[in-house]
């Protein structure tokens, strides 16, 4: 007899990966700074490299997306939605991309920009199942 599980339902620690697009952000102050739309994963650790988070822009078009490092990423239960350590004055001159642009997800210059930006460490070279 086949068991159905509905990896849509996010429960306790788990939340299936299309639950986590349209998740808001916030900063520490409350601020909404933008929503999640993906996730970036690392095929060959398993592990969640980066939200890439849609900030600016009016009402949905034209803002730009931003690769933020998972590691960087708190869940907060009692607002529904993930926060992170900055202002959003880092955001605008972080790394980010228009959706016509080509983003070099593996070259290891950009994905060490990226990080040093948020000063936070690159998740490769995370230990396995660390936990911030």
């Amino acid at each position: 007899m086949a068991i159905e599980q509905d990896v849509n339902v996010a429960s306790g620690r788990m939340i299936a990966g299309g639950k986590v697009a349209g998740t808001t952000v916030y900063n520490l102050a409350g601020d909404k700074l933008g929503t999640i739309n993906d996730v970036m994963i690392d095929k060959l650790s398993g592990r969640i490299a980066y939200a890439v988070m849609n900030f600016g822009g009016f009402l949905g078009m034209g803002g730009r997306h931003h690769p933020l490092p998972w590691s960087t990423l708190r869940y907060d239960q009692e607002i529904g939605g993930y926060v992170v350590n900055l202002d959003p004055r880092v955001l605008e001159g972080a790394p980010a991309y228009a959706d016509d642009e080509v983003v070099e997800w593996e070259d290891p210059d950009w994905g060490q920009r990226l990080h040093d930006h948020y000063g936070a460490a690159p998740y490769w070279m995370a230990t396995p199942y660390s936990v911030a």
